[in-house]
């Protein structure tokens, strides 16, 4: 009975709902990764040291309290489940947070708009953390079928790249436009249009899904014993090093495109031409990722083809500039997009399984405390790639609002192409040492079934 009740076909609606919450997140997340640095330092006038030095502090913020909501959201009981309230209530907070992180004030003293700073932008990394730890816990919670939530994760990471385009596409006329030559009052308008999608879009998520999936009442469980488990289990810890290079290489890099089309190519209007030529790419590669893993039975495997390519296209794209050669240029950036789309399908499919293998392993079921790790992992790695690209900027002489020097030219240059493309290819190979396939996790559900009904 266990079995019929948790191996389920998750309704159509429930699919689309929960894509839309990933549309909600990078209404968030996504805007303040492509944009907030480039804020911070030619808007608000914040040096890119004081920009590099709390990108590393907001991680030991994060590597606080994502371990505690996660641990927070598995012993939340209510009527509406365990992961579900979290968006209901956490979303709106956090758009208002996004909301006053982008509200600059140029005019400032120095301290005072570092403090600035800083306070806003742990608070929505903290409300950011109360929204998407649930929200990426939820999908093992909704069915335990592994075809299912293959095609859960490939509704979310369509959605997910149709609202990147829209955001890189739109966001830079929208500043232009709604800000009417103030690029201060154009971001802040921008915040909060976005802010106001990222909650709606998470009020639908919770309305129209539905956990089946029950996390076993256990006594209080230590630290120590959950770190324990965590440790043994393999596909886990692979995943968690995966989603560190994935947040070194993503958000590094998306910290960077804005500065590249700016200063390298001379032209920001080229960011949003560019993003417009990759989001067909994109939606089609995020779909792509059902069949790659039919043909692997290995979702691991299927993250190590697509981050291979993916470097190997950004490796390309080096050698070609928009002004200079933009059909290849283009061509290249439509193949990265395709296999990066890909990829992000895959690396998030990835999760629910290793929470079965972690109970199958140990016994031990904690969901939200094994998704927070991911998330922490993630963001680690996006705390080292926007801080490292900050720093080095800083240490060879950026300028805001100025012709750049050589040197700061290449820093930019390869920071959104070689250095990516070789960063994806040790992604690939760390991936690729992925052993749970199809057949495996089969064989681990039904035996944890048979366990609950023999107790």
């Amino acid at each position: 009975m266990e079995q019929k009740e948790t191996d389920v076909k998750v309704p159509l609606i429930s699919k689309i709902a929960y894509g839309m919450g990933d549309v909600g997140c990078n209404f968030s997340w996504m805007f303040v990764g492509n944009f907030l640095m480039i804020f911070y330092t030619d808007v608000f006038g914040i040096g890119m040291g004081a920009v590099a030095g709390l990108m590393l502090f907001s991680r030991f913020w994060d590597a606080i309290n994502d371990p505690v909501i996660g641990g927070l959201s598995d012993k939340t009981h209510t009527r509406w489940g365990r992961y579900r309230p979290w968006l209901l209530i956490a979303a709106p907070l956090t758009a208002v947070v996004l909301m006053l992180t982008f509200w600059a004030h140029p005019d400032w003293p120095s301290n005072v708009k570092i403090v600035y700073m800083a306070v806003t932008y742990c608070i929505l990394v903290l409300g950011y953390t109360c929204v998407n730890i649930p929200y990426g816990t939820l999908c093992g919670a909704m069915t335990q079928n592994i075809e299912e939530r293959a095609k859960i994760n490939t509704f979310r990471s369509v959605s997910a790249m149709i609202a990147i385009g829209i955001i890189n596409i739109v966001t830079v006329p929208l500043i232009a436009a709604l800000g009417n030559g103030d690029d201060k009052r154009g971001y802040l308008l921008i915040a909060i249009l976005y802010g106001c999608i990222f909650a709606a879009c998470h009020i639908f998520c919770f309305a129209k899904t539905k956990e089946v999936v029950e996390v076993p009442e256990k006594e209080k469980t230590s630290l120590k014993t959950q770190l324990s488990a965590v440790a043994k289990n393999k596909p886990y810890m692979i995943a968690v090093a995966g989603q560190f290079l994935f947040g070194v290489t993503l958000y590094g890099r998306n910290a960077d495109a804005l500065y590249y089309f700016t200063y390298v190519e001379g032209n920001r209007a080229l960011f949003s031409t560019y993003s417009l030529f990759i989001i067909v790419p994109a939606i089609i590669g995020a779909a792509c990722f059902p069949l790659v893993f039919r043909l692997t039975n290995n979702k691991g495997r299927s993250a190590s083809i697509f981050a291979l390519l993916t470097g190997i296209s950004m490796f390309c794209m080096y050698f070609f500039t928009v002004g200079n050669s933009p059909v290849p240029f283009y061509l290249f950036s439509c193949l990265a997009q395709f296999f990066f789309s890909g990829f992000n399908t895959a690396i998030y499919a990835i999760v629910p399984d290793c929470v079965e293998y972690g109970e199958w392993k140990t016994g031990l079921r904690n969901d939200g405390f094994q998704y927070a790790f991911i998330s922490l992992g993630n963001k680690i790695g996006m705390a080292i790639g926007t801080s490292v690209l900050a720093g080095v900027l800083g240490v060879f002489g950026y300028a805001a609002n100025q012709q750049q020097n050589p040197a700061v030219l290449a820093v930019i240059k390869h920071s959104f192409t070689t250095v990516p493309g070789i960063l994806w290819i040790i992604t690939a190979a760390v991936l690729y040492f992925y052993r749970l396939n199809r057949k495996a996790y089969n064989e681990i559900v039904r035996e944890i079934q048979e366990r609950k009904a023999k107790n």
